[in-house]
Order: structure tokens, then sequence, then C-alpha cells
């Protein structure tokens, strides 16, 4: 792994950003607005948001060294793969009121990053790939914000989107990196290029972002074994 693909970035102060960039959409929010489709295939906003606070429990989990306790959890709910996890943690919420979940939400991720920024990035925290530096996995938290507020199509100010696409892509290369992912890339002017044997594409870094987070769109001209390769933040 290259560490110093992420060098300057604090993800921290990228994680307290993103989620509340979440908040004041998601409080804006009203009526049939929360039933408007997603990005996310068969997901309403409000399922995504019931997505965002169902997987605290996991978050804890990591934080608390209970994983043994969510597993047995899972299982006795019949849940077998994340998947299904992710579709019980909407699915759960479904009947509640919106006001609830969402302050669900605001809870259980403000107890999540305070504790991680405690924690320090040095530290470790269990994972279900086992131990894993603490801010290594809030990078992921911030690439898992940042694409469902594109899933509920949040808005980002023009001035901040350059600096946004450029973290998540640095992310995403240090992801692939340290899945050992046969994919190379490529800075170019605008973009990257990306090559998987004799294969090889360029990418906006918008589209560079999307497609490590299985997003881009279907209409794109990149081989479909490469866009595959590229996938490693969904």
């Amino acid at each position: 792994m290259n560490a110093e693909t992420l060098e300057g970035l604090d993800p921290f102060d990228i994680l307290d950003a993103e989620a509340a960039r979440l908040d004041a959409y998601f409080g804006a929010l009203t009526g049939p607005d929360w039933e408007h489709a997603s990005r996310c295939d068969g997901w309403s906003v409000r399922d995504v948001l019931a997505h965002l606070a169902g997987e605290e429990l996991y978050n804890h989990a990591c934080l608390d060294d209970d994983l043994d306790g969510l597993f047995a959890r899972m299982e006795r709910e019949g849940i077998e793969d994340l998947g299904a996890f992710n579709d019980w943690t909407v699915r759960r919420r479904r009947d509640l009121p919106v006001g609830e979940v969402l302050e669900e939400w605001r809870r259980e991720n403000g107890e999540t990053r305070r504790r991680m920024r405690a924690l320090g990035a040095d530290a470790t925290l269990p994972t279900m790939a086992g131990p894993y530096p603490v801010g290594l996995q809030t990078f992921h938290y911030c690439s898992e914000f940042a694409t469902h507020a594109d899933d509920v199509n949040v808005p980002v100010e023009p001035g901040e989107e350059p600096g946004r696409t450029a973290w998540r892509a640095r992310v995403g290369i240090f992801v692939l990196d340290e899945q050992d992912s046969p994919v190379r890339v490529e800075g170019i002017p605008g973009g990257f290029r990306v090559e998987l044997d004799d294969l090889a594409g360029e990418l906006s870094s918008a589209d560079f972002v999307d497609a490590t987070t299985g997003r881009l769109s279907p209409g794109h001209a990149l081989d479909s074994e490469l866009r595959d390769a590229l996938v490693c933040l969904a």
C-alpha cells in the first residue's frame, strides 16, 4: 500500500464535512421529497437515510469490539451476507417516522465521528477485514457518505467540487492499491488513464470516482471488464 497517496488529507475533517452536507440536505426535505428515487436501485431517498442509520450498528460494533455480538444478531435475523444486512437495515425503518430515523442517524453517526477522532488515525480497531487503522477506516466512511450524497443528489458548491473529487479519487487509488488490484492508474490532465492487461481507457476525475464506487454511467465507453475491475468502494 502507498500511504503517501493520502498524505495531507484529514479523514476526520472530511467526514465531518460530508456528514454536515448530508444533515443539511436531509433536514430540509419535506413530504414527497423523501420518496424520490435515488441512484441506488430500488431505494428512495428515505431508504438511503435508513441505510446510513442502520450501518451505524456495524460502526459501533467495531468501536465496541463487539463484532461477535453483531454477527449473532444477524444470525437471529436470518441475515447471511452484507447485501441482506443492508436490506434489513432499510426494511426495519420503513414504518418509522422519517424524523425519528434522521435523529437516529444524527445521534449514532455523531458518536461514531467523535469516537473515531478521539482514537486518532494511527490507532486500530476491529473490522470484518481484521484489525485496521482508524484513519483508513474513516476514509472508507468518507467515501460512503460522499457516494450516498451523490446518490440522492445532495448539492455541492461549485467551489468545493474540485477538491472533493480530488480526495475521492485519491481514496479510490489507495484502495485499488490496497486490494492489489491489477488495474494500473496513471494521472493525466483532467483525469486518469486506466489499464488492465491489453485494455485501456481514459476517465475524467469525476468518472474515475464513479467507476471506483460502481456508479459509472451504463453508457460510458469504458470496457466492461475494466469497468468491473475498477469497482473497489461500492
